[in-house]
């Protein structure tokens, strides 16, 4: 296995970006071009998508974490989606090296079960694994669709998504799989109520992929979590409402990390 590469931008105190399912780090760039003169952003992009399409390291939990400590400085960290599934794990196994956690339109668990109301049906999970198999760009293509569905920009927030799709090449579709299961399987609900560090979690209220309600339980068993939710925003709110985003984060990182963000100022 190689070692992951990671984007740097900026100067300051530094912060982590994980990116979604599919995507690659670069679907970041309104949020990097808003915090970049007061954060050093370490920007990710998972094994088997982007510049670590081929680095060998399997998508899954720990071993993504791993991974990525090797890497990566002691930071909070910011998980979209996907990747909020890494960060809560990485704050929560590692506090000492991931000592704020912020998670963005992400869940512990993204799927529904009978105490967990508000997550996605498994089989919208299962439909995509076998469109992948069948006809894998249109199956990405409605991916996005998804994602922007219910946003007050979604024909803009669909062109920009497309346009980063394959930006960085096509991820591997075994990887791309394995990210699926990951989504369906995952439940990290019981870290939360000893959840170390402090942690945000955002949301956007027209999201139809997790559900801002399913947001708002995951904060209210994390101890001491602020959330915020984005009105008219869909599942990638740092496209189309990025300065309310970067916003959110700046406070949060101030209270979080006071030492290190007067520092960086």
């Amino acid at each position: 296995m190689s070692r992951l590469h990671v984007d740097i931008a900026g100067a300051g105190p530094p912060l982590v970006l994980l990116h979604g399912w599919a995507m690659h780090g670069g679907v970041f760039a309104p949020l990097v071009e808003r915090l970049r003169d007061r954060h050093a952003l370490h920007v990710v992009d998972l094994p088997g998508h982007g510049r670590n399409r081929d680095c060998g390291v399997p998508l899954q939990v720990e071993a993504c974490v791993a991974a990525l400590l090797d890497v990566l400085p002691d930071a909070p960290w910011c998980g979209w989606s996907l990747g909020g599934l890494l960060a809560l794990h990485a704050a929560a196994t590692r506090p000492a090296r991931v000592p704020a956690l912020a998670m963005l339109c992400a869940s512990p668990r993204f799927v529904r079960a009978a105490d967990w109301p508000h997550g996605i049906s498994a089989e919208i999970l299962r439909d995509f694994a076998h469109g992948l198999r069948s006809d894998y760009r249109a199956t990405l293509d409605r991916f996005v669709a998804l994602e922007a569905f219910g946003s007050e920009h979604a024909k803009e927030e669909v062109a920009a998504l497309r346009a980063d799709l394959f930006a960085r090449g096509e991820p591997a579709p075994s990887v791309l799989a394995d990210g699926l299961d990951l989504l369906e399987t995952a439940d990290l609900r019981a870290a939360l109520p000893s959840l170390p560090v402090p942690s945000l979690w955002l949301a956007g209220r027209r999201d139809r992929l997790v559900d801002p309600r399913a947001v708002a339980e995951a904060a209210a068993l994390a101890p001491g979590a602020r959330m915020h939710v984005v009105e008219h925003a869909g599942h990638a709110p740092f496209l189309t409402h990025a300065d309310e985003m970067a916003m959110q984060l700046e406070r949060f990182l101030a209270a979080a990390m006071p030492t290190a963000a007067g520092a960086g100022a």
